[in-house]
Formats: structure tokens, sequence, C-alpha cells
């Protein structure tokens, strides 16, 4: 992979900002494929992390995968047990609390003033606990969204099934726990409520988690320069589909947090299914529209959102890319499309003649498209476009 530096220093006049845009984008498109869930992301570093004490007595006759695995499923037990612990206490305290009439909540009906504290709980809990997880294990918390991250590729099938696993162990770990250390009798199972039926509350269970899958996608499974404050949009995506559906269908979004306190309260109604099947099917339906946009490659709409330069500052184009050469044709007059390596097997970074004039036309698009061995986007043609018009 190309450095940023690296192109800009080598790149001819004009064509230095779609170069580092098309790096950039390129930086993003592999770092897409999946969220680094070994501890160290960068094989190169891997030696910082693993020497002298960084490892156990005994780890490193632990195979990498297997202890990867491990780690990744112990985090996501202790994040989904955090998280669904402070999301079920703060809604066992909002149905028990007593109103100003001294009755309780589940006495005198729902409110909005309960509906929004036990959606605040669950958004604020989900983001602060996937903050911290995040680069551990992916903070998923949700078996949902872990089908999810497998479906469009984000997460190993192996790695899915065995968070999938702990994920509900959590969910019981963490009804568990609420039911023990509260007062009074576990009062946080998903119930439909306000006449819903039971195809209503499947599908309001569909499409509340698919708008949370998505966000997701979009969030962190991309990468983008916001992916450090993910974790926030997360939470609020949970906050807003909790206020719509907490007094509806008790606001599940989640398999692990219904199947949970029906276990501890032994209790399981007949259309508890519907916390099972709503919420994989927005996880169906929000991969179904993320590898809908990622094929008609969404990132060409607005290609400047992670650069600091305004469009003013972009080169224009007066002519249409079509009226002057095929992208391809710019690609047969190639003399040259990747460094050699030095006499140390160290690639050598490439000259302006490999990056500028890569192709008989100098377009510095091309030189980057081959050196990366990478298939032509549509980002890439409207790149060459800019850079030969401004040249």
């Amino acid at each position: 992979m190309l450095h940023h530096a690296t192109l800009t220093e080598h790149a001819p006049t004009g064509g230095s900002l779609i170069e580092s845009q098309i790096q950039r984008h390129r930086e993003y498109q592999c770092a897409s494929i999946a969220i680094p869930f070994t501890k160290a992301a960068n094989p190169d570093k891997r030696h910082e992390v693993e020497d002298g004490a960084a490892r156990i007595p005994f780890a490193h006759r632990i195979p990498d995968v297997i202890r990867n695995h491990f780690v990744a499923m112990c985090a996501e037990y202790v994040g989904t047990v955090l998280f669904l612990y402070f999301a079920l206490g703060g809604t066992q305290v909002a149905n028990n609390i007593p109103t100003s009439s001294g009755e309780s909540v589940k006495q005198v009906g729902s409110n909005p003033e309960q509906l929004q504290y036990i959606a605040l709980c669950f958004g604020f809990s989900l983001a602060v606990n996937a903050w911290v997880f995040f680069r551990i294990s992916g903070g998923l918390f949700n078996p949902a969204v872990t089908f999810g991250m497998c479906l469009i590729g984000a997460l190993p099938w192996v790695r899915g099934v065995l968070l999938f696993v702990v994920q509900i162990l959590g969910g019981m770990t963490a009804a568990a726990l609420v039911s023990c250390m509260f007062p009074g009798q576990l009062d946080v199972q998903t119930t439909l409520g306000g006449g819903t039926t039971v195809v209503q509350g499947l599908f309001i269970e569909m499409i509340l988690t698919a708008e949370l899958v998505f966000t997701i996608f979009m969030l962190a499974a991309e990468k983008h320069r916001g992916t450090f404050i993910a974790p926030v949009g997360i939470g609020l995506a949970l906050f807003v589909a909790e206020l719509v559906g907490v007094y509806f269908t008790g606001g599940s979004l989640n398999p692990a947090r219904s199947f949970g306190p029906a276990v501890v309260n032994h209790n399981f109604h007949g259309y508890h299914w519907i916390y099972w099947v709503g919420p994989l099917l927005g996880a169906i339906v929000a991969s179904g529209f993320y590898k809908f946009i990622k094929i008609l490659e969404y990132e060409t709409v607005n290609p400047d959102q992670d650069t600091d330069k305004s469009k003013d500052e972009r080169p224009q184009t007066s002519q249409s890319f079509e009226g002057r050469h095929s992208y391809e044709d710019f690609a047969h007059n190639e003399t040259k499309s990747v460094p050699e390596n030095d006499a140390h097997g160290a690639l050598q970074p490439p000259s302006s003649t490999q990056i500028g004039t890569a192709t008989g036309n100098g377009h510095a698009g091309d030189g980057v498209r081959k050196l990366n061995k990478a298939p032509v986007t549509r980002l890439e043609r409207t790149c060459c476009t800019h850079i030969h018009a401004s040249a």
C-alpha cells in the first residue's frame, strides 16, 4: 500500500489532491473489509505487542487463531454483560420507581418520561460499552448485528458463531445480575403493548433493527475519518429506535436482550419468536441495501467527504471524460506498473515517472491503479479526468 506522502511528493502538478483522494479511498476500501479483530491489526507490528511481558506464560504455544478467538469471545461476553446490565437495570428502575401519585409505572401504565428513560439507558449504555470494546471484539453485543456483519463479509463466520453464543450467554448473565441485585421481581421482559399484533410487532422489530444494523455498517464497518466516534452514532441510533419501539414491542432489536430475561423469569410468551426472527430479518435487509450501494460505488457520489479541500479547490474539467479517451486506453500505454525491489527485498518508492507517467499520456490515476493491482473504479475514472484537465 502506497503512502499518501509518497503520492503527493511525486505527483505531477494539479494531480496531488486527486491522487491522495484515490489513495485514501483505497485505504478505506481495504479497511472496510473487516474490523481489526486481532490484538495487532498490522502484522508488521505484531512483535511490538507480543514481545517480552506482553504475553502471559505459555501463551506463545497457543495458535494465533485460537488465541484471537478466545480474546474476542471474552471481550464480547463481558461487553454484552455490561451493556445489558445497565440497560436492563435502567428498565427495572423505570418500571418500578413510584410516580408522583405513589403508584408504580406498572400500575398506572406507561408514560413518555418512562419510555425516554428506558431509551436513554439503552442508547447510552451501548455507546459507552461499544466504544470501550470496539478495538477488541468489535463491540457488537447483539446476535443480529453479528449476523449482519457476517453477511457483508466484515466478520468471519467462525468468529460470528462464537460471538453469537457468548452474546446469548451475556444476555442471560446480565438479566440474572439485575434480578439478584435489584429488589422486586425482574420486570424487563419484552412484550407487545398498545394493541400491537404479532405481525405488526415482527415488522416493527425488523425495521428498527435494520436501521441500527445499517448505521453500524456505515459508521464502523466502513472506515472513514469519523470512524473513531462511531459508537456515539450507533448509540444514538439505538436511542431513536427505542423511542419508537419500547411502547409497542418492548424495543428488543436484540435476541440476547429478550432471551436473557425470559430465561431468568422462566416465562416465554407465545410470540417470543418475533424477537429472534424480526431482528435477523432486519439484519438481512440492512445487508442487502449495503451491498446494493457498494455495487453502485456510493463512494463516488460525494468523494471529498474525507478530505480537507473544498469544492472550489478541486480541479475542474470543461469536457466530459467520454469525449477524450477511455480509461482502458490509458492502461494499454502503460510502460512500467510495479516498482522493483531493492537488494534487501524492500519495496522502493515509486518515481514520478512510475506515478505521473505510468501511461504514455502521463495520467497519474493509471499509475496508482496499476501499482495497487486493483480493479478500475468510477472514482479513479473521475480523478483521471480531473488530472488530465488540469495538466
